[in-house]
């Protein structure tokens, strides 16, 4: 599977993709998503939940570890990992709720998780670049491989 870096200048162009992602993704499937503090996962993780048609703050799950968004028939499930302690804390959290009904769930610091999460259809890896935003979208599945497909025509 072939990876796509897009290259995106600010804020707004963030959640543009984060929009985009939402309708390629069509609200279901596993998203991991990698970067340093600041990167900006929590941004593209609102222009997807917005891009579903949340109205309304989305907030960082940072202190609750999860934030759920039911948007008509979608459910949303928006993950911050960054203060687990132990992988094993998200089976206490019921993780494999929320993963069995093909939510879509986005997960940040995923690797705090490692052991206890599945293979997600796609990882986005976010890093500095010059004045804007380096993104790697590696698909794991052959759902990604769609989504990246589709993502790649319009952001390259």
């Amino acid at each position: 599977m072939s990876e796509v870096t897009l290259y995106l200048a600010d804020e707004d162009a963030m959640v543009a993709l984060g929009t985009r992602i939402a309708q390629v993704t069509q609200g279901h499937g596993i998203v991991f998503l990698d970067g340093d503090l600041g990167a900006g996962k929590t941004t593209l993780s609102r222009g997807i939940i917005r891009g579903l048609g949340h109205v309304g703050s989305v907030k960082s799950p940072t202190f609750t570890l999860v934030e759920p968004y039911e948007i008509g028939e979608i459910r949303a499930f928006h993950f911050d990992l960054y203060r687990l302690v132990d992988p094993e804390e998200l089976e206490y959290l019921g993780i494999r709720d929320y993963l069995e009904d093909d939510a879509l769930c986005l997960i940040e610091w995923p690797q705090k998780g490692a052991g206890f999460l599945p293979k997600p259809d796609l990882t986005i890896t976010i890093s500095p670049h010059d004045s804007g935003r380096s993104l790697s979208l590696l698909p794991q599945s052959p759902r990604g491989e769609t989504w990246c497909a589709a993502l790649a025509l319009e952001f390259k």
